[in-house]
């Protein structure tokens, strides 16, 4: 670090510099008083550490909420990091130190010293508003560059509201940065990520990328998962204005981004959030409340307002800041009952002696009504695993006031009948209808995600049974069973590539198995990776060819989207047949109709007849068996005409060639 960022602590002229400012105020009355109610919507402006200019003098304003600590003091780089160097000011009523420091500037290393209410020190902590952070494990705060971002997204912002609508197409490339092309040393990861994994997911037909979380976090192997830099790109990846260009990218290429967040947790690592001025300030106190049994964490008390300040502002951050485009909220169940993963006796209920986090309630309540006045178009996307009513309800009715839900049960349903081998699957039907049961009771998003293919559950094509040829086939039948069913979709990284691997988040994606199927596993083409493979009868390039054709046609064809969320959308036509392990449904919207089949055995099934609703051509859009995907080419050679015989209720029907282990989808032409 270069000597303008250093500043002696003995320096006459800062010490004048400091003195003539004393009359000045470092907070207005205004910042004061809506940090003591917990209400500030600018609050990371005003906590954390800012580069300044203060009555003539340059310098950085420093900030940090710690109402039980006995004195605080700003430690860094540039005062060896000694304590003594720079005490702060507490100011009345709302419990936040400042202090100024002529002549520091961006870059700057720093921490803060305090002590608690009986005056004994504590580990230096990191900021919790800080942008920028080092890179771990090495844990001080940055101050951060002050110098806004030129965006170029504009158009983008503007008709961002059309393109995120429940009548919209929304297919989401869910991605773990570290490990999707693991990083050549030469540029930042974001830069290598917009030169490749921007134009990959375009190529592919994705209309959003989801990125697990990036805020820093210090324990890679946590996938983001326990942050503690909630209002900081991680430094893993390069710098926040790196991040921003990324993002700038991304609506420049037409892909919006959606962040994961994590509300629920945090880690206690001692340069954290855990005790933070003597006290649990951040957490509950009483770990019935406090101590998240399953991942070893600490919970954030929601019923202070500083507590929710904190969180909203960081959601807030990311919104505006970074121009993101939707927030996953992760582990919204966890919030939401006070009972989650606890026994009797290792809990508290509420006020009216239920299980119902009140204050969870509340704060996701608020959390998404401010968003929705502040950040129009913006999508709030709940990962919540339990049946609790209303979560994409409007608030105004009693909802949480999310915009999607991630479909958890139907997930989990069809994966165990995909698992099933052919001959048992008759006895499983419903586990691929009973979605449609519940479908329009939530705004859904149905997720295949990382969840599915880490901690030895095998990776998507894994789970299929039967031999090689079988294991494909499947996968790709259930790809085209889900990107035609009600619901928006979500698909994690490497699952397009039906790679053998589980996922590994300190490896990278089996890139070399689309290009030569017998290279080893750990094979590098640095030229390849991250493209889409056009070699010719390679079965994990089929599915690749496929999912993007998929996407293409999902974006294409209004009927697959247009009225996603309304019943009027959909119409079973054979829901019943288990003998056959056969399904068929229709996809409807104005004057447009779809037809799926499914057929879930390896048995392939000639002149089977389906009712529709239109007479004339039904063009054979999709045919996961075909041989451009890796299938045995058996089908209904691009089309099929409707005869005057009566089925399934309708006055004409089709006589089919359905494929084995496939999906056949029809648009009907008239």
């Amino acid at each position: 670090m270069s000597n303008k960022h250093q500043t002696s602590p003995g320096n006459t002229t800062q010490k004048a510099a400091s003195s003539d400012q004393e009359s000045v105020p470092l907070l207005g009355a205004l910042d004061i008083h809506l940090i003591g109610e917990g209400r500030h919507q600018h609050i990371a402006d005003c906590l954390g550490a800012h580069v300044i200019e203060r009555q003539g003098v340059l310098g950085t304003r420093f900030a940090v909420w710690a109402p039980n600590a006995s004195a605080v003091a700003v430690v860094g780089d540039f005062n060896d990091w000694r304590e003594a160097a720079h005490p702060m000011k507490l100011l009345p009523d709302c419990g936040v130190w400042v202090l100024f420091i002529p002549e520091i500037q961006a870059g700057a290393l720093y921490k803060f010293a305090l002590r608690n209410h009986a005056g004994q020190g504590l580990p230096y902590k990191a900021d919790p508003y800080a942008r920028q952070t080092e890179r771990p494990p090495a844990t001080a705060s940055v101050v951060s560059d002050p110098e806004e971002f030129a965006w170029t997204d504009d158009a983008w912002m503007a008709h961002r509201a059309l393109k995120q609508a429940p009548n919209a197409p929304i297919s989401i490339y869910e991605v773990h940065v570290d490990s999707w092309l693991r990083q050549s040393g030469s540029t930042s990861l974001w830069e290598e990520m917009g030169a490749r994994l921007i134009d990959y997911a375009v190529e592919m037909g994705f209309t959003h990328l989801e990125l697990l979380p990036i805020t820093e976090h210090p324990f890679g192997g946590s996938w983001g998962y326990q942050p503690l830099g909630l209002y900081a790109p991680s430094a893993r990846y390069g710098t926040p204005a790196q991040f921003a260009a990324f993002v700038d990218r991304c609506h420049a290429a037409g892909l919006g981004l959606i962040l994961d967040w994590v509300p629920a947790h945090f880690p206690s690592d001692a340069h954290g959030l855990a005790n933070f001025d003597g006290t649990a300030l951040y957490e509950h106190a009483d770990p019935r409340q406090g101590f998240h049994p399953d991942w070893n964490t600490l919970i954030y008390n929601l019923g202070r307002n500083e507590v929710r300040n904190f969180l909203v502002g960081s959601a807030l951050e990311w919104l505006r800041r970074y121009h993101v485009d939707g927030l996953r909220v992760d582990a919204v169940a966890s919030l939401l009952y006070l009972d989650y993963s606890r026994k009797a006796g290792e809990w508290l209920p509420n006020r009216h002696s239920g299980r119902e986090n009140l204050e969870s309630v509340q704060f996701l309540q608020a959390l998404n009504t401010l968003i929705k006045q502040i950040c129009p178009g913006a999508l709030m996307i709940a990962e919540e695993s339990t049946a609790w009513p209303g979560v994409t309800a409007a608030v105004e009715q009693g909802g949480l006031g999310f915009d999607y839900k991630w479909n958890m049960g139907w997930m989990h349903d069809t994966l165990r009948y995909m698992h099933l081998d052919p001959v048992h699957r008759r006895y499983h039907h419903n586990d691929m209808t009973f979605g449609m049961v519940y479908a329009y009771s939530e705004h859904f998003v149905l997720p295949l995600s990382h969840d599915e293919v880490v901690y030895g559950k095998g990776a998507l094509i894994e789970k299929m049974p039967g031999d090689s040829w079988q294991r494909f086939a499947n996968l790709r039948a259930y790809l085209g069973f889900m990107w035609t069913h009600p619901g928006k979709k979500l698909l994690f990284m490497g699952c397009e590539l039906a790679q053998w691997q589980e996922w590994d988040h300190d490896g990278e994606l089996d890139w070399a198995c689309l290009h030569d199927a017998a290279r080893a596993r750990d094979a590098r083409l640095p030229d390849t990776r991250g493209k889409v493979s056009d070699l010719a009868g390679n079965p994990h390039a089929g599915v690749q060819r496929l999912l993007g054709d998929l996407n293409m046609l999902y974006r294409q064809e209004p009927a697959l989207h247009g009225s996603d969320t309304v019943p009027e959308g959909f119409a079973w036509v054979i829901g019943d047949d288990a003998d056959n392990s056969v399904f068929a449904f229709l996809r409807r919207h104005h004057d447009r109709t779809v037809l799926m089949v499914s057929n879930m055995t390896p048995m392939p099934r000639r002149d089977y007849r389906i009712g529709v609703p239109k007479p004339g051509r039904w063009r054979e859009a999709i045919n996961t068996d075909a041989e451009h995907y890796g299938g045995s080419n058996v089908g209904n050679q691009g089309a099929a005409h409707t005869q005057a015989v009566v089925s399934h209720g309708y006055a004409q029907s089709l006589s089919l060639m359905l494929p084995p282990l496939a999906t056949l989808v029809f648009i009907a032409e008239g």
